[in-house]
């Protein structure tokens, strides 16, 4: 998620933070600098093939890089997988797809979700309604086939982040009272509906399903791992340190093996305000930006005031579990997985079954975390899964020049990791993570966002958005970027195909921006089109081939691309690597998040969010009215299914 002051014009105080603001002091490595040791200008147009960068020796990359222009077809004959026909960059109100495809809006902001939810009146809303309804801003996607353990790709349960709030978006007036900051607290969460496609192929939310449920802000959870129970995390509310009310900010996600999910708390920072009697912030307090704004929330809710309960930001920034499948369960804040601004939460089984758990910190200048669980994945034995997550080893990425990485372990008493340096046992390691992988010189990374492996080959793939704060002489000429303003793409290959080996190795997938602007000095496969090229990757998905996509976020900074935010297919490997087609484009204003396929890869959900949020004024004349471009009615945040009107594979 990106986020701009301009974005809350109508109500800055419920501005949760920005992702671009740098709290990171530390004098570390950044990763422009291990770029710019690993390919010197001398080294370009031979060390990128090399070195892997890209595929068959193609030397289109490197010209790329330094504003050069690559053919537009190869000449061996080879053909990308890939065969649907290309959208147009642009902007305007609507969204478009693929020729040969529909995408049907199925749930939208307000929307019922429980069986006794109201229809939505954006005029007349209310606490009680809003908890019964869609939540704002949808995020992540996960899906839960029905039954239970099937791999059914017609019936579904789907879960569905909610991650902020645009106030001057949702009311026709924003006044600030204790009832709209309710029903704020009620659009954030998760919602979980129950999904079908009918006999004629469209999807549809099952009406009054019993599965239907709202987890909120408000909803209680249980705290496990190291960090439960630690006198960091006590409150007045919470003497026990072991409950929490809701989750805030919750972005990207995963799947567990045992059919959980996992949603991850990301800016959490921005919804805490006030301060300790005027004492100068924390040493911890500043490394994670609390207070985060001037949120009013904390004028009618002291959990929110940390000069009231200074230990609650402590109690968020977790990793959260949820079975999606029993509503009497109740969530779960993994804190063994660590405490930052998480991005995404991908899982993927290791070879001894172990389950890994891949996740980026979205900030300028953060890290890149790993952690494996002790015990194994039974699937004989749902109950023997249930902690998995509680018990394990977390570690932070340090990339070198020469193309290894090495996983540093967050443990205490593991080199600087001691009480000498404020680290008294492993709770204060997970709620400080930041702190400790500061002290273990982990790479500060260009805003890391969603991480996931490759289910197929097991390479791990990463998304740095974008970053304005790193300067021109941390790079040389031959590399991206100093600053990034557009991002890129990182792959990893575990040691040994082993996620839980200590080392890997790294490679550059994708210089994103226009390969044709030499001041971009973005890089592609050369085959790559006027239209394949995009700005500030976010979220990514393989499909079942094993096929990567990329949705965009470039946030308010759309205008320096001059396009919309939308989704890519993408090669990884063979003769196409690196090479980069538009599927779907945005409406105005609007971001491109949470991709997830069907089993059978003949759908695919898009969250659609913040439409509007970009230009226009507000709630009376926003930018765009998507999706039901009715009057009266604001724009909606809102879930597509996408499908081939012939019933095929998606982008096969």
């Amino acid at each position: 998620m990106t986020l701009s002051k301009n974005d809350y014009s109508a109500d800055p105080g419920s501005r949760p933070g920005t992702a671009d603001t740098v709290t990171n002091p530390t004098a570390g490595t950044t990763f422009g600098e291990v770029l710019a040791l690993r390919y010197s200008r001398r080294d370009a147009l031979c060390g990128l093939a090399a070195t892997g960068v890209i595929a068959a020796l193609d030397t289109g990359f490197a010209d790329a890089l330094n504003g050069g222009t690559s053919p537009s077809a190869r000449a061996d004959g080879a053909k990308s997988q890939f065969t649907f026909a290309e959208i147009k960059h642009g902007v305007d109100e609507t969204h478009h797809v693929a020729p040969g495809y529909s995408a049907d809006v199925l749930i939208r902001w307000g929307a019922p979700v429980t069986a006794d939810a109201p229809d939505f009146d954006p005029m007349k809303q209310s606490t009680a309604a809003q908890s019964k309804q869609f939540g704002y801003n949808c995020d992540f996607i996960g899906y839960f086939p029905l039954p239970r353990g099937s791999s059914a790709s017609e019936r579904a349960l789907l879960a569905v982040n909610h991650e902020y709030t645009i106030p001057g978006l949702m009311f026709a007036r924003v006044e600030g009272t204790r009832e709209q900051v309710a029903i704020e607290l009620a659009a954030l969460g998760a919602s979980i509906v129950e999904v079908r496609k009918d006999p004629r192929g469209e999807w549809q939310v099952v009406p009054h399903s019993r599965h239907g449920r709202r987890i909120t802000a408000e909803t209680p959870m249980r705290i496990s791992g190291p960090a439960a129970g630690d006198h960091r995390l006590k409150t007045k509310a919470d003497p026990t340190g072991t409950t929490v009310l809701g989750m805030l900010a919750n972005c990207a996600g995963g799947q567990t093996p045992w059919g959980t999910y996992l949603s991850a708390e990301e800016n959490f920072h921005g919804f805490f305000s006030g301060g300790a009697n005027g004492l100068r912030p924390s040493r911890s307090e500043r490394r994670y930006g609390i207070p985060g704004g001037t949120s009013r929330w904390a004028r009618f809710d002291a959990r929110f005031d940390i000069g009231v309960e200074p230990n609650e930001p402590n109690r968020f920034g977790w990793i959260v579990e949820i079975d999606p499948y029993d509503s009497s369960a109740m969530p779960r804040k993994r804190t063994a997985l660590g405490r930052f601004r998480h991005e995404g939460a991908e899982t993927i089984l290791n070879r001894d079954g172990r389950v890994v758990v891949y996740s980026g910190d979205d900030q300028a200048n953060e890290y890149i975390y790993r952690f494996v669980t002790n015990g194994r994945f039974d699937p004989t034995s749902p109950a023997a899964n249930r902690d998995l997550l509680d018990s394990g080893a977390l570690s932070v990425a340090k990339f070198a020049a020469d193309g290894t990485l090495a996983w540093l372990p967050l443990v205490h008493g593991h080199g600087p990791l001691t009480a000498a340096n404020g680290f008294t046992g492993q709770a204060d390691v997970v709620i400080d993570a930041r702190l400790a992988a500061d002290l273990l010189g982990a790479t500060k990374m260009d805003r890391p966002e969603d991480i996931e492996p490759d289910p197929r080959t097991g390479k791990v793939y990463a998304v740095m958005t974008r970053n304005a704060d790193r300067r021109p002489d941390q790079v040389d000429g031959a590399n991206p970027r100093g600053p990034n303003p557009f991002g890129h793409i990182i792959e990893i290959a575990p040691t040994d195909g082993d996620h839980a080996a200590p080392t890997a190795r790294w490679e550059l997938l994708i210089a994103a921006g226009n390969p044709r602007d030499p001041a971009h000095r973005a890089a592609y496969h050369p085959a790559t089109s006027a239209n394949g090229w995009f700005a500030a990757p976010d979220n990514i998905a393989f499909d079942p081939a094993g096929r990567l996509w990329v949705a965009t976020d470039q946030g308010s900074t759309w205008s320096k691309s001059g396009t919309a935010d939308g989704l890519w297919a993408i090669e990884t490997d063979g003769a196409y690597r690196g090479y980069s087609r538009m599927f779907f484009r945005a409406p105005l204003g609007a971001e491109v998040t949470g991709p997830r396929f069907t089993p059978d890869g003949t759908t695919l959900f898009l969250s659609i969010q913040h439409p509007g949020a970009h230009g226009g004024k507000g709630f009376a004349d926003p930018a765009t009215h998507w999706p039901d471009f009715a009057p009266g009615m604001p724009p909606r945040p809102a879930v597509v299914a996408i499908t081939r009107n012939d019933g095929g594979v998606i982008g096969a």
